[in-house]
């Protein structure tokens, strides 16, 4: 099963990373272009609970779903439906404070997926992996400059 991942050091520590990375709506979109949107479907994030994402080309929506859930060091989510070529998707954020620099952290973000149809499956791979590895390292590095936002870290600490 193909795997991408992408790593990125953080001016924050790891518990306003992680709130970070749960933002939806408009403080989500400033930092993470990759969405047109995402939308909650309870009332909080948390294990079982679901998300509508849809792609910046408004062609692709997935709905996830929360398999763990664990503030401040990690979360992750498995695709419940979502384009016709992913036969498996799921992601994870893992967030580890820098026990050198009180204030800072490390986030690492992954991408596990499989492809249909199976025939086609070994070439689509190939080519998924390079796609969301761009993708991934774009949405990382948004990542970053929204934990360096002012409006976005202020927004994601909000109760």
């Amino acid at each position: 099963m193909p795997l991408v991942r992408s790593v990125v050091d953080l001016p924050v520590d790891a518990a306003t990373a992680f709130a970070v990375s749960q933002t939806t709506g408009e403080t989500r979109l400033r930092w993470d272009r990759f969405i047109a949107g995402q939308q909650l479907l309870a009332d909080a994030p948390g294990k079982g609970v679901r998300t509508v994402t849809r792609h910046r080309s408004r062609l692709l929506t997935m709905v996830s779903e929360y398999v763990s859930y664990n503030p401040p060091r990690n979360v992750g989510m498995q695709m419940v439906e979502g384009p016709w070529f992913f036969a498996m998707f799921a992601a994870g954020w893992r967030f580890e404070d820098d026990p050198g620099t009180p204030g800072r952290s490390t986030a690492s973000w992954q991408y596990s997926f499989r492809c249909r149809p199976r025939w086609l499956a070994p070439l689509a791979e190939r080519v998924g992996t390079v796609v969301l590895q761009r993708d991934i390292d774009r949405r990382i590095e948004g990542f970053a400059a929204g934990c360096a936002d002012p409006v976005v870290v202020h927004a994601a600490l909000q109760p």
